[in-house]
């Protein structure tokens, strides 16, 4: 599996925290070890570029997600075949802010979005009630299974 994170932020990132968290998620979600994923973090000014070019929404956001083979979480027996799930795009200013908001670190704010930006990639959406329930259950299940992860390891 091939995780490429790049940071043009301007903003410090621990980024070995995002690797072990994709991977872990990407293993709960039975996908391929040959799937390949793209984790950018960028500043404001990139995001807000970005958000208005695809979403054609004024400001930054937090996170965009870019899906590319259109792969779908696989199972135990039968794992996601290999491919490229797509990019993620992060923007950790905004994340900083909504941590703040939310009373966590930017960190913890970081791994929220990008376990869901993940999500996306894996074709969950959120338009729909019930799949906004399916949608941040699940993202819930993997950040507290990665939190209990890293508990272990330390």
């Amino acid at each position: 599996m091939t995780i490429e994170i790049t940071n043009e932020s301007g903003v410090s990132v621990d980024e070995t925290v995002l690797l072990r968290l994709t991977e872990h998620n990407l293993a709960q979600l039975n996908v391929s070890p040959d799937a390949d994923l793209a984790i950018l973090l960028v500043d404001e000014g990139a995001m807000e570029s970005l958000h208005v070019q695809w979403m054609d929404e004024p400001g930054p956001t937090d996170v965009l997600s870019f899906p590319m083979d259109e792969l779908r979480p696989g199972t135990e027996d039968a794992p996601t075949p290999p491919g490229l799930l797509g990019d993620i795009v992060l923007c950790p200013q905004v994340a900083e802010t909504q941590a703040q908001a939310a009373r966590h670190t930017t960190l913890d704010e970081l791994i929220l979005l990008t376990t869901h930006g993940l999500l996306h990639l894996l074709g969950f959406d959120h338009a729909e009630p019930e799949e906004e329930r399916e949608m941040f259950g699940l993202q819930r299940e993997l950040i507290s299974a990665f939190h209990a992860s890293e508990r272990r390891r330390a």
